[in-house]
């Protein structure tokens, strides 16, 4: 069992990995992190001392005032080492830099200065320590206007607002699971082959795409295009489009998008609805459930679905991991209609009514079914 805690745990990167290693709790246990323990030396003292691992990811990314940004990241830094100190804690410490180390700015320059810091720390206390160097990330749950340009993009093409380029560049960027899998990876690592060694290195984590922001954009909008004005699917041919779409599902507002009306046809033979147009593959599945039957109470890493009543009357519940708010929508299949199931979300579907439910489902399958995805967690 590896104890790791993580700072800037609420943070965008934070919440992922938190919530990924909460998916191994006989591999890992998880110390709290909360921002106020920068203010309070005892609590942070306390959090190096029960920690096997620490990821530091606290930090500043934004601010009118560089020299406040460039201060507190700095701050940061020094009082992790000196909590460290102090307790004669020698956790193995994962730092998360930037590529911006190379840039004339003083984020930058935080993030360069902040690992060298730890480097020397490292070395002086025969301690372990891994710099990451870290492209741009994107994924679920990013702020918008703070941790992406796909964060902010996704939000305003979701929320009827213009997205604007202002400059159209080469941008480098990670998918935040892939970045997660990288700690992971080197968490277990250091722990299995070097426990006791000194340890000091600097990794350059990879890019998985680079492509041009107006390109980023362009396919966006797409997406927008295809889900909002069209009802459909679009396509999801290639790695960066489903990881941007599971991206771009996460910023529509379901509690007042869902559930979505479908087109019912109706004629002497009886009715007929489309309830997913594919651009892409997939999986289309159907099932029935008895009266007061739950179908769920679990979750997806990777993949998206769609729920489609079609004939009785169901309830869809669904919560964010790691929050308390729950949606609930009721469907009736005399007006057919759908509800998304966004990554990282717990659902569950309860037949509601005195009839047999049918149900229809549409399933992103576009990954190595030996990669486990589907994880229990009750609404």
């Amino acid at each position: 069992m590896i104890k790791i805690g993580i700072t800037g745990q609420p943070g965008f990167v934070g919440t992922h990995l938190y919530n990924t290693l909460g998916l191994y709790p006989d591999k890992f246990e998880r110390i709290l992190f909360e921002d106020a323990f920068f203010q309070d030396d005892s609590k942070l003292k306390k959090f190096v001392q029960n920690c096997d691992a620490i990821v530091h990811l606290a930090a500043m990314n934004r601010h009118n005032d560089p020299e406040v940004l460039y201060q507190t990241n700095i701050g940061l830094v020094n009082q992790l080492i000196e909590a460290c100190e102090a307790t004669k804690s020698t956790p193995h410490i994962l730092f998360s830099s930037s590529t911006q180390e190379e840039r004339n700015n003083l984020y930058g320059k935080s993030k360069k200065e902040g690992r060298k810091l730890f480097e020397q720390w490292a070395d002086q206390n025969s301690a372990q320590f891994t710099g990451f160097i870290i492209p741009n990330v994107f994924g679920p749950f990013g702020n918008p206007y703070y941790n992406s340009v796909v964060a902010t993009f996704c939000h305003q093409l979701t929320h009827n607002e213009q997205p604007k380029i202002d400059v159209d560049g080469e941008i480098k960027l990670i998918y935040v699971a892939q970045l997660v899998k990288h700690f992971i990876e080197r968490i277990e690592l250091i722990q299995s082959k070097h426990p006791d060694d000194c340890v000091i290195e600097e990794i350059t984590v990879q890019h998985t795409i680079e492509l041009k922001v107006s390109t980023l954009l362009k396919i966006l909008e797409s997406f927008k295009t295809d889900y909002f004005e069209k009802g459909e699917i679009p396509s999801l041919d290639s790695q960066l489009r489903r990881d941007l779409f599971t991206t771009f599902l996460t910023y529509i507002d379901h509690g007042s998008f869902f559930p979505f009306k479908l087109k019912l046809n109706t004629d002497q033979r009886g009715s007929f609805v489309e309830t997913v147009k594919l651009n892409s593959g997939g999986q289309v599945s159907f099932s029935t459930t008895f009266p007061g039957i739950t179908r769920g109470d679990h979750f997806h890493t990777r993949k998206a679905e769609r729920f489609a009543v079609m004939k009785g009357k169901a309830r869809i519940e669904l919560r964010r991991i790691g929050t308390d708010k729950v949606l609930s929508f009721e469907l009736d299949g005399k007006e057919p209609s759908f509800v998304d199931m966004p990554v990282w979300y717990t659902h569950n579907i309860t037949n509601i009514g005195e009839e047999e439910l049918y149900t229809i489902f549409w399933i992103n399958e576009h990954f190595d079914v030996n990669d486990p995805d589907t994880f229990f967690e009750k609404v």
